[in-house]
């Protein structure tokens, strides 16, 4: 199905009347900012019936198969609805791992029957997800995970801990990395890859108060927790390969997602708006040459984002270095937001000491409190430092070590 420009265009125009009339009114309570902050029920409930309501109006999931849920259209209207949600500000949607990681991988690798079972809940958020990759002791070591899945005939029993797992405390299911066979030849074997249900027995949520005072993190314990085979996603002892498959999804290295935005990420404009009212020495800071050169410094690298993201679909543009875009992708973004935010800090003087809550604190202390949450990105999904190993060796074909 192919699409002219001026169907594009009246899309285009139905969507962003769409989100203007009923982009939500201020809740009366501070907004997490991304998934990784969903800390309250209160905060949970407003973002679930979000995520809904932008579902029902045919704005998510336009490019996932008709017959799971989906709108069965061109990936290019849901690009345009996605583009609209982070222009006009709108919230994020909660079910980020479902709708980016899970859903994409489920339906890549998937059977019918987990197609059909699990794709419907995950767009209309009845069906919340988390992850379960990191442990307390092995950090970045992915390939080093230690939870167990033992098989006791047509189940597997999980005993161990998964750290991190964000929406944990609402999550309905978790994708799940466990070793299923300690005595492999190499740690990447003898590991496989589940869709585990949260509400059985054995399974304990513990939330994590982060520097924020919010508690979108938390601990999963698993304590002789059953879960049949059908909860496998792939071959017993192969969960490796699926493992990295979700990781490409989660970095925006393979396209699938459902759409929508996962974050309210700062912006350039937001901080010229900052620096404008912002005094220095008297006068406002955006008069300061040394405040206008860094400005124009972001404003430059934040539009190298969207003329990137165009030029990875251009192949002729790429042949050379084929996934580099999109394999810097996720390092770039996150490193920026961190800079992005601690140079407002900066802008704000001694000010920059208020956090929310604090009634002299500007703009309620969001900024001190984006600057804190824009580290959880530059660790989640692989660090950054792990982040540039991946485009050394796979992109500049550098050794490793």
């Amino acid at each position: 199905m192919s699409l002219d420009q001026k169907e594009l265009d009246e899309f285009r125009a139905e969507v962003r009347a769409w989100f203007e009339e009923n982009k939500p009114a201020d809740p009366g309570f501070l907004l997490p900012q991304s998934f990784m902050e969903v800390g309250s029920d209160e905060q949970f409930t407003f973002l679930r019936d979000w995520q809904r309501k932008v579902y029902e109006a045919g704005y998510l999931g336009l490019a996932w198969p008709r017959e799971y849920g989906g709108g069965g259209k061109p990936q290019i209207l849901q690009d345009i609805a996605t583009r609209e949600m982070v222009r006009q500000k709108v919230p994020f949607l909660t079910n980020t791992i479902g709708l980016n990681w899970a859903g994409p991988l489920i339906l890549h690798m998937g059977t019918e029957e987990q197609k059909k079972a699990y794709i419907p809940g995950i767009l209309n958020a009845d069906d919340i997800w988390c992850q379960g990759f990191s442990e307390p002791d092995h950090g970045s070591d992915l390939g080093n995970a230690q939870l167990k899945a033992e098989r006791d005939g047509n189940e597997f029993v999980l005993n161990g801990s998964k750290i991190w797992t964000s929406l944990g405390k609402h999550a309905k299911y978790m994708i799940l990395l466990a070793r299923s066979n300690p005595s492999a030849n190499s740690k990447y074997e003898g590991l496989s890859f589940f869709l585990v249900p949260m509400k059985i027995p054995g399974v304990e949520v513990v939330p994590i108060r982060k520097l924020t005072g919010e508690y979108g993190f938390n601990q999963t314990f698993f304590t002789d927790a059953r879960v049949p085979e059908s909860c496998l996603m792939g071959r017993e002892n192969g969960g490796w390969q699926v493992a990295m498959a979700t990781l490409a999804f989660e970095r925006g290295a393979v396209g699938g997602q459902a759409g929508g935005h996962a974050m309210m990420s700062k912006d350039v404009s937001q901080v010229l708006a900052l620096a404008r009212a912002a005094q220095r020495n008297g006068r406002p800071a955006i008069e300061d040459p040394l405040v206008r050169d860094r400005l124009v410094q972001f404003i430059m690298e934040e539009k190298s984002f969207a003329l990137n993201s165009a030029r990875a679909n251009i192949k002729p543009l790429v042949v050379e270095w084929p996934g580099s875009i999109a394999m810097s992708g996720k390092l770039a973004a996150t490193e920026y937001q961190r800079r992005l935010n601690q140079f407002a800090l900066s802008l704000q003087g001694a000010n920059a000491a208020y956090y929310v809550g604090d009634p002299n604190a500007y703009e309620r202390g969001q900024w001190q409190r984006s600057y804190f949450n824009s580290f959880s990105g530059t660790i989640g999904g692989g660090t950054s430092e792990i982040q540039h190993n991946i485009i050394g060796e796979r992109v500049l074909g550098l050794p490793k070590g």
